[in-house]
């Protein structure tokens, strides 16, 4: 799953307008036009090998997911000492995204679990546990393509019935 499908099928869960997507994504910290924008939802075209080449970076999902975290919960001031949102660098995407989607959508992890079920899967309160832990946890699990597709999946099924 390309960062493109991860936009696509997050914008359509969450029904965001093209103007919603460029107020979220300068809330986190990039400037980006209605023509970035549609590109960004535009899926690449695959090479001859049938192979597709990553257009949208790791650094601009995240960007986003942080702005989205803003644009759902509002401001937050930082505590005296403490830094910025920090970008979470290293770490798959997916785990990431899993991250960052529960918090800006306030899910607590019965709810992430029921969002794996709408889309048909069944997900442990363990493994959901060791897809949101840190990397470098000992039970760090990575967050594969399947999961992440799922996830958002049930996403679209709890926001758009």
């Amino acid at each position: 799953m390309t960062n493109n499908d991860r936009f696509i099928r997050l914008r359509y869960a969450l029904d965001l307008k093209d103007e919603e997507m460029i107020h979220i994504f300068g809330l986190g910290g990039m400037n980006v036009s209605r023509e970035e924008v549609q590109g960004i939802l535009t899926k690449p075209k695959p090479d001859s090998l049938g192979n597709v080449e990553e257009t949208v970076k790791h650094e601009t999902v995240e960007r986003f997911l942080n702005g989205l975290i803003t644009y759902k919960r509002g401001e937050s001031q930082p505590k005296p000492g403490q830094p910025e949102r920090p970008m979470i660098t290293g770490e798959w995407i997916n785990n990431v995204l899993l991250k960052k989607l529960k918090i800006a959508l306030k899910l607590t992890g019965e709810e992430m679990l029921e969002v794996f079920d709408q889309a048909g899967v069944h997900v442990t309160k363990g493994e959901l546990s060791a897809l949101l832990r840190k990397q470098g946890h000992k039970h760090y699990k990575e967050c594969g393509d399947k999961f992440a597709r799922s996830f958002l999946k049930g996403l679209t099924i709890k926001y758009r019935s």
